[in-house]
């Protein structure tokens, strides 16, 4: 059955590229609501943006959603992989500005606020996007596809110059609360040499040695260093998951990212939904439900990092 929060959630932080206060609360939805964002800072208007892939605005080194009075929420990926990965299918989340407070720069925060608040079953049926035949895209930079696949099964590869990252692949059964255990704590990372061009761009304002893992050729410059030797590829899949859960529903079919990013994955959905003979929408009996991400998670597999 489809599934919220038990009881509003709330979380305070800076956003990692306007550097700006933010306060965000999950809240409760009832069945067939989705996942819906409510800039509270807004009182004229629109202010309810659907946390959805063809709202998504191209954004540099984040995920941005925006409605059609051009109202918007930024960095939402980290958030949405939280969601995904404990299950919950239906939430209200309210935002204060324009941008997702990144907490530590990965999804554990919001992971153990949601399941220390517990999961709330509904009245109705999950619904399932079943990949019926592959769909991939490609540019330049990476590519991404999906493929038939009984469960949510995820495999990414990423290969960087700087040693402290290299080449790193990872593939892992989304199921049986693996996100929480294996994903939810790695975070996001960057290149000590791309931090003076992001900033001058007007991003990365918030960043710190505590909210991301920041490399510098063999060294890793964040304090206490990596949480996982493969923390870089383990967070890529993290943010694959956020960006894959604006389907709307969860997805029954493996997930194959090539030195992919958010537009990349985002372009993947839309190809996805522009093919129509390439999926159905079905309803999940008990042994579907059991292959999704969030089925089986308990609140004591939260790493202790969190």
């Amino acid at each position: 059955m489809q599934t919220t929060i038990r009881s509003a959630i709330s979380f305070q932080g800076v956003g990692l590229h306007s550097g700006e206060p933010a306060k965000l609360t999950i809240r409760p939805a009832m069945a067939e609501h989705g996942i819906w964002f409510k800039r509270t800072d807004i009182s004229l208007g629109d202010t309810l943006v659907p946390a959805r892939y063809d709202v998504v605005e191209s954004s540099p080194l984040c995920t941005l959603i925006k409605n059609a009075a051009g109202v918007s929420v930024s960095t939402i990926e980290h958030v949405m992989a939280a969601l995904a990965g404990c299950g919950i299918h239906n939430a209200l989340i309210e935002i204060d500005g324009p941008e997702c407070p990144i907490l530590d720069g990965s999804s554990a925060p919001f992971v153990r606020g949601i399941l220390s608040r517990g999961v709330r079953e509904l009245t109705a049926p999950v619904r399932a996007i079943e990949i019926l035949s592959p769909v991939s895209v490609h540019t330049a930079h990476g590519w991404a596809r999906l493929s038939p696949e009984q469960g949510t099964t995820m495999s990414f590869h990423i290969d960087f110059d700087d040693k402290a990252i290299g080449v790193q692949d990872k593939r892992l059964n989304l199921a049986n609360g693996s996100f929480v255990r294996e994903l939810c704590d790695s975070r996001t990372f960057c290149r000590a040499s791309d931090v003076d061009a992001m900033r001058a761009a007007g991003k990365a304002l918030g960043g710190t040695y505590e909210n991301a893992v920041v490399v510098d050729g063999d060294k890793i410059l964040s304090p206490g260093g990596l949480r996982h030797q493969d923390e870089a590829v383990r967070h890529k899949m993290l943010d694959a998951l956020g960006d894959l859960s604006l389907a709307g529903a969860p997805i029954l079919g493996h997930y194959e990212g090539h030195k992919a990013g958010h537009a990349i994955t985002n372009a993947l959905l839309r190809e996805v939904f522009a093919n129509p003979d390439a999926f159905r929408i079905v309803l999940c009996d008990d042994v579907m439900a059991a292959r999704l991400p969030g089925a089986g998670v308990e609140r004591h597999e939260v790493p202790a990092v969190a």
